[in-house]
């Protein structure tokens, strides 16, 4: 894979030049007061735009945040995302109230070097994520024309083939950010010759979201260690009662197969925290994985569960987690993805956070962000790359 990369960029000179950037600015916002939540991937996207700044580029960057249906809407504004990136660059950002109007023209224009200016949010426009390609390649050509260079350090979102991920990179000269072509370089290492033992960490709600990585890493890994919500599909593919925990009745079947083919390296949960509710108040206790009351619902992994899964992962040489272990955001049922995610910054291995819910528990349980190999900031994508697919906005680059 040919990828040119920023030091590329910076090499030809960008002062003066408009370099638009791509960034991953989808953080998390508070449903009562729209603050941000979690800047992790504002933050993720400052070396790249330092870079820029600091050579005398006026910087372009857009991104997306939530999913509104192609129009304006109030709600999933990126105004917030502006003035905490102008606060962490210690720097005025600039903000367009539209993408590709009057309003993002004139503030591109207005632009001195070295200057950052921030786009509404991109996916307010129909042609951001159309699967016409007429419709994407028109919207494609009104960003593109906004600057003079184009930089991806939007992982989060290369496995999308969206208008600025995948259609404007062919209409400038492109390279990767800093942060892009660092999540390459970690997952190609996990997909080629990991250091071994190679222990991998799942958990999530569903197998159905995750089957196709299991199938990918199975052949390569020496254990699987499966908790979260997932884990219960699993259980009842052992014949076990699951009460009323979250199942995929319809992946029983490929569950049971799975574990059949497995040769012993999947490792499931021998206890669990089950609760009468789904309710951070709600009654709760520990409970053996084979007998789970069929009133009760499984929000965690148990504390021999825990032990069993450290002991598999304390040889580790490499390690690769995605998904947490129970719902860790109600502090009853957090002591699971706790347990497992201390459990994998002791073991002395390269280790990767798959980005999504993992990485945004590291930062809800306040562990040390420094102890992991590379906290990824794309969840899909990461797990798309494992899976062997292509991604788009990674091809995009490719000369």
């Amino acid at each position: 894979m040919s990828i040119r990369n920023l030091d590329d960029l910076l090499a030809e000179g960008v002062s003066g030049r408009r370099v638009l950037v791509r960034a991953d600015l989808n953080v998390p916002l508070d449903k009562q007061s729209g603050a941000i939540a979690d800047d992790g991937r504002i933050r993720a996207v400052l070396p790249t735009l330092t870079a820029l700044t600091g050579a005398g580029a006026k910087v372009v960057v857009f991104s997306h945040l939530g999913r509104p249906k192609g129009a304006p809407d109030p709600q999933f504004s990126l105004r917030p995302v502006a003035a905490r990136l102008g606060e962490l660059l210690d720097a005025q950002v600039r903000f367009a109230e539209d993408t590709v109007g009057d309003s993002a023209r004139s503030t591109v224009d207005a632009l001195a070097d070295g200057e950052v200016a921030l786009l509404e949010n991109l996916r307010f426009n129909k042609g951001e994520t159309s699967k016409d390609d007429a419709e994407r390649g028109a919207f494609a050509d009104q960003l593109a024309a906004l600057g003079e260079a184009y930089v991806d350090d939007a992982f989060g979102a290369v496995h999308r083939k969206h208008a600025s991920v995948f259609d404007v990179p062919a209409r400038l000269p492109h390279v990767a950010g800093r942060l892009v072509l660092r999540e390459v370089e970690v997952l190609a290492k996990l997909a080629g010759e990991p250091a071994r033992p190679y222990v991998v960490v799942l958990g999530g709600s569903k197998v159905s979201d995750k089957l196709a990585v299991i199938e990918a890493l199975l052949p390569k890994v020496d254990r699987l260690l499966i908790g979260g919500g997932m884990c219960f599909t699993f259980l009842k593919a052992q014949g076990h009662e699951v009460g009323t925990s979250l199942l995929e009745k319809e992946m029983v079947e490929t569950c049971r197969n799975l574990l059949e083919r497995s040769e012993g390296k999947i490792m499931l949960p021998v206890d669990v925290v089950v609760a009468d509710a789904f309710a951070p108040d709600a009654a709760h206790d520990t409970v053996r994985a084979d007998a789970i009351p069929s009133h009760r619902l499984g929000l965690d992994i148990g504390p021999e569960t825990v032990a069993g899964f450290a002991a598999a992962l304390a040889p580790a040489k490499t390690i690769f987690w995605n998904g947490p272990m129970g719902v860790f955001e109600m502090p009853a049922f957090a002591n699971g993805t706790r347990g497992v995610a201390e459990a994998i910054t002791s073991a002395d291995a390269f280790s990767v956070v798959g980005g999504g819910d993992s990485a945004a528990a590291v930062r809800a349980l306040g562990l040390d962000e420094t102890s992991f190999g590379h906290i990824s900031t794309g969840g899909g994508a990461s797990l798309e790359y494992l899976e062997g697919k292509t991604l788009p906005g990674i091809a995009a680059l490719e000369d």
